[in-house]
This record gives structure tokens, sequence and C-alpha cells, in this order.
């Protein structure tokens, strides 16, 4: 059996579109309206996308049920597995002592507010948002910065702000990871390959970004004034994070440029300060300047590379899983890369693979949609980050018994966050397979030459409905590759748009503001946190955009070639 997808079922594109985007409207007014719960407000977008599926678009139930089946696999392990494990990382360094020796370290780093800020928030938060990504950046760095002396509120803005720049490549790589895989078939690419180009075009967009993050923050802690003080200090943390983060995104993995950048732009940090200070401590408002520093922070100083361990382990375990993609030419015994291939599974879906038929325009011609999923035990990044957190955790003094009571309160803790990303996934294969998101791509094409501006704005409102940079590439990453092609706009730099514009969004997602209100003790703050972010966030967005449109009209060299 096969099926055509109709692209305006209801007999005008715009019409079709909007009844295409129910699904999104709902998960829209579930959030943010009625303010369900993600998982619940999920559920309510998955039966529509199901509805819309079966009864607008008319496609059969059996392809409708297997593409929804097929979205949670996917979820399971290209999402999933990778999210948890990300996790579960960060939780086994908790669990055995080492993140206490860790705030030790970054506690005794500087006694001016303005450092602190820049190290804790920026660099700092940037790191765990490259291992664990979620809402964990916000909450520990808010939590720490409080625990510190900060005002509690401001170190909750000053840690939504941050958690900016690193987004796109959170959690290990893996909103990539899922842009690449659900829109490699759409390119006729390698999901690995799309994965790369993906990278390099995010990783030409957001080092612009962060160069203005680490002034920014300055600005809004203590003013304009008080930014220019320690300008060689702003200028370190953004010039040491961006050029990490441009080179590890366009030569060595997606996994790894958050953590390399993070690490690189502390280490920055901590060497100038050897030799540079302010010329004045700042502090808050009638804040009284400690007696002297404590021996305890000079020890954690001493033993800063010892409180680093499970994080060197973890870069050494992906770097050497991605060996292969940095050097080329390996011979067969070095290349780790390849020898993990080896235990890869591709499989068709049955029932799904090729039994809907794809036409003009969005294929050139009538052309069967393949449906293969790509299972890489050894290679994925969930298992990478399996096997160091295990390593990391016998090397941290951690028994075998705290590793698996971590791993099932990692599960529990988890638990409605991997139920939205399954559901999540479920609708985005839903309407690609129903021609819902083409619909929507066709009719986002009609925006012509102003639509790489209008694209991160889509990835912005990805980011504010679900919380999650992969999710809105779940949701909108095929939409806005199919509507770059219709307009013959290179479709890497719209999916890339979608990613960088997505991050701004972050900032004032409801999960968020939540996160970090309830980090401080705060709850109930979260409407004085929106609107202290929520300008800043437009604004963000808009360069994300200016810079987008400027790579689709002048500097197209900037976008990666396949």
């Amino acid at each position: 059996m096969t099926w055509t997808q109709d692209y305006q079922p209801a007999g005008g594109l715009w019409v079709s579109a909007l009844l295409a985007a129910l699904p999104i409207i709902v998960l829209l007014v579930s959030l943010g309206v009625i303010r369900f719960s993600a998982h619940l407000s999920a559920a309510l977008a998955l039966v529509t996308a199901l509805g819309v599926a079966l009864l607008l678009y008319r496609m059969p139930a059996a392809l409708a049920f297997d593409s929804a089946a097929m979205g949670v696999v996917f979820g399971v392990w290209s999402v999933a597995w990778i999210a948890f494990h990300a996790v579960y990382f960060h939780n086994v360094t908790v669990a055995t002592g080492r993140f206490d020796a860790i705030k030790r370290v970054l506690a005794g780093f500087s006694e001016d507010r303005r450092l602190q800020a820049l190290l804790i928030a920026f660099s700092f938060g940037a790191l765990l948002e490259g291992v664990a990504g979620g809402g964990s950046p916000i909450a520990i760095t808010a939590a720490m910065m409080a625990a510190l002396g900060f005002p509690p509120v401001k170190a909750v803005v000053l840690a939504l702000l941050a958690n900016t720049a690193p987004v796109a490549f959170g959690g290990l790589g893996n909103p990539l990871i899922v842009l690449g895989r659900l829109t490699a078939p759409i390119m006729h690419l390698k999901p690995d390959r799309a994965t790369e180009l993906f990278s390099a075009a995010v990783g030409r967009q957001v080092p612009v970004l962060a160069l203005i993050i680490p002034a920014f923050l300055v600005v809004v802690l203590a003013g304009w004034k008080r930014m220019l003080e320690v300008w060689p200090a702003v200028l370190t943390a953004g010039l040491a994070f961006a050029a990490m983060q441009f080179v590890a995104s366009n030569y060595i993995s997606a996994s790894l440029v958050d953590v390399l950048a993070a690490l690189t732009a502390m280490a920055a940090l901590w060497i100038l300060t050897r030799f540079w200070q302010p010329a004045t401590v700042w502090r808050f408002e009638g804040e009284e300047a400690p007696v002297a520093k404590s021996l305890g922070a000079a020890q954690a100083e001493r033993g800063a590379l010892y409180a680093w361990m499970p994080y060197i382990i973890l870069i050494l375990a992906i770097f050497l899983s991605r060996i292969g993609t940095i050097f080329k030419n390996l011979p067969v015994w070095l290349d780790l890369t390849k020898l993990l291939h080896k235990a890869d599974w591709i499989f068709a879906w049955p029932g799904l693979h090729n039994h809907v038929v794809q036409h003009p325009p969005i294929t050139a011609k009538n052309a069967p949609y393949a449906a293969t999923l790509t299972v890489d035990f050894l290679f994925s990044p969930g298992t990478v980050a399996l096997l160091a957190a295990v390593i990391a955790g016998f090397a941290m003094g951690g028994r075998p018994k705290l590793l698996l009571t971590t791993y099932r309160k990692t599960l529990h803790q988890m638990r409605w966050a991997l139920a939205t990303i399954f559901m999540i996934l479920a609708i985005a294969f839903v309407m690609n397979y129903s021609g819902a998101t083409q619909t929507l791509g066709l009719a986002l094409a009609t925006t012509g030459v102003v639509f790489p501006l209008f694209s991160a704005y889509i990835g912005w409102l990805g980011v504010f409905l679900t919380g999650s940079d992969a999710s809105t590439n779940s949701l909108f990453g095929p939409m806005q590759v199919i509507s770059a092609q219709q307009l013959n706009l290179n479709p890497i730099l719209a999916g890339a748009t979608n990613t960088s514009g997505g991050v701004m969004g972050k900032m004032i997602s409801p999960q968020n503001l939540s996160i970090g209100a309830t980090a401080i003790g705060q709850s109930g703050k979260e409407g004085s946190l929106l609107r202290q972010t929520f300008l800043w966030s437009l604004l963000l967005t808009a360069v994300v955009g200016v810079i987008s449109l400027l790579q689709a009209t002048i500097l197209t060299a900037m976008i990666p070639s396949p």
C-alpha cells in the first residue's frame, strides 16, 4: 500500500497551513495559556496531530500510527538516550561529592562580583549546559551565586541571560544531532554529515553572541561604567569562548563544543587574573569586604585539576570516540570512530518505509518517503557519556551501589521530561509523514526574502514553548529546511537559524523561569523574571535573524557546503 501526500487538503495553502498548525497551536495554548504541564500539553498535541493526519489529510490509520510509533522510538534512542546520560553524568559528580570541590574552586576565584558572574553564570553555566543541558545550568549557577551573596532574583536573571550562546550545543550536541537525523533524508545526506554541517553553520552564528553576552551580563549586573572597568576580563571570556566554539563546531565535534569552549573561557579567565585585577573590587551596596582569603579556598585552587577530573574524563571519552571525524585517513587500528560505527544498526520501519509518496514542489518528481532509523549503539554520545560517568564515578571513589542508586534517581528525576520527549518526536513524525510539515513549509516560503529573519523567531517560539532546543528542532527543523528549499535558499542555513534563534527563547521559557525561581526559593517570582528578560530575548533573537539574513544575501561564503 502506498499513499500520496496532499499539501493543500483544505483547498487553499494558507487555510491548509492554519489547520496543519493545530498541533502546534494546541501545544502553545496548553503550555502558555492554560498552563498545563509539558507532558500533558504534549499528549494533547499528539492527539491533535493524529486527528489532523487522519481527518484532514486522509492519511491511512496504519501509516499515521506507524509514524507516531517510529517517532517514539527515534525519541528513545536519538534524544532521550543522550539527554538522560548527560544528566546522569552530572548527577554522578554530585553524588560522589566532587561537585562540592568544583564549587569551592569557583567561590575562591575572585572577590569581585563582576568576575564571579563571568566565571559562574557565563563560563561554568556553559559547561553544565554542554554536559547536562535542560534547566540544570540555570538552577545550579543561580543557586551558587545566591549562596555567594548575590541578590537571589538578580542571580536567576544572570543565569537566564548567560544560558544563551551555549544552548545550541547543549547536552553533548543533542539539538544538532536531532536536527541532522530528522532532516538528512529531506536533504539526501547521511545523518552524521547533516549534523556536521549544521554544527559548522551554527558555529559561524552563535560565536558573535558569545562575544556580546559577557559584556551584556556585567552591564545588567553593575551598569555600563562598571563593565568598562573590567573590559579585559569581559573580552577574555567572550573571545576565548567564541574562538573555541567556532573551532570545535567546525573541526572537532558538536558533542564537545560547549565543554571545550567553557573550559577554555574558565582557563583564560584564571590565567588573566594571575596577572591582572580590576583597580577597584566591586561588591553590592552595603556589602563588607571579607577579612582574608580562607585557607579552604586556597587549597581548592591548588586542587583545581583534581576537582575537574570528571570533565577531563568525559572530554577524553568523546574525543576518542570522534577521533576518526577529527583526523582523516587514520590507520584502521587507530580509528576508534570507524570501529564504534561497526555496531550501528540501520533498519527500515515496517509498514512505513517507502509507503508514503511525496511530489512536487516538495520533491522534483514523485518519490517515496524513506523511513529508516539508525541505532548507533556504541558511537552515540549517550553511550559515551554513560561510559564516562561509570569511569569517573569509580575514579572519584564511588561504588557500584552508588552508581546504580544514582541511575534510578535520574530515571525518577527525568520521567516526565522523557515522556515529553517521546511525544514531541511522535508529533514531529506524524506531521512529517502526513504532509502537515510540508504544508507549513510551503506557506512559510511565501515570506520570500525576509524568511531568514523570520526563521530565527520560529526557533525562538519553539524553545519558548518547549524549553528545549532539541524539541524545537524536532518540531520546526524539517519545516524550516523545506521552506528554504522552496525559496532556493541554503537549507543548512535555515536549520542552523532555527537552532540559533531558538536559544534566545530559553531565557523566557516558562519551564526555565520556574526552575530558576525554585532554585533560589522564590517560587511565584516567575513573572518578575519574565519582565526582566523578555525584551533582551527579543533583541538577541533579532541579532540572530539579521546575521542569518546577511548570510543568505551578502555573506553566503559563511554557510558550509555539503
